[in-house]
């Protein structure tokens, strides 16, 4: 990742009212944007995102997380709930099995983006 020094600014206070006018009116409002926010702090942890990485692959036990990550059964229950929560995953029972899987294909396009983006 590249690092500036310096943030280059503008030299003259100038707004271009209608630009800014047109951009208003096609970014989403605020409470979808609180929504994205939680969401990217959801991706920000790193326990988080090797799970999402891993639920990328194939749905995976608890048991199957924790081997993964090398972290507890607890820790990881906690974390994906934080995910459920978030509706970043989601679970099947099969009989004394629970198994995790990604919410839908758009999780999945966003983790793999961000790590292509990353190894660019």
């Amino acid at each position: 990742m590249k690092k500036d020094t310096i943030t280059p600014v503008c030299e003259i206070d100038f707004i271009d009212e209608k630009k800014v006018k047109s951009i208003k009116k096609r970014i989403p409002d605020d409470s979808l944007i609180t929504e994205l926010s939680e969401t990217f702090k959801s991706l920000s942890d790193f326990t988080r995102l090797k799970i999402l990485l891993s639920l990328a692959e194939d749905e995976l036990c608890v048991c199957d997380i924790a081997a993964l990550t090398g972290v507890s059964v607890s820790a990881i229950s906690h974390q994906l709930r934080l995910l459920k929560n978030n509706r970043l995953v989601n679970h099947r029972k099969e009989g004394k099995m629970v198994y995790y899987s990604l919410d839908d294909e758009h999780i999945n396009k966003i983790v793999n983006e961000a790590a292509k983006h990353c190894k660019e």
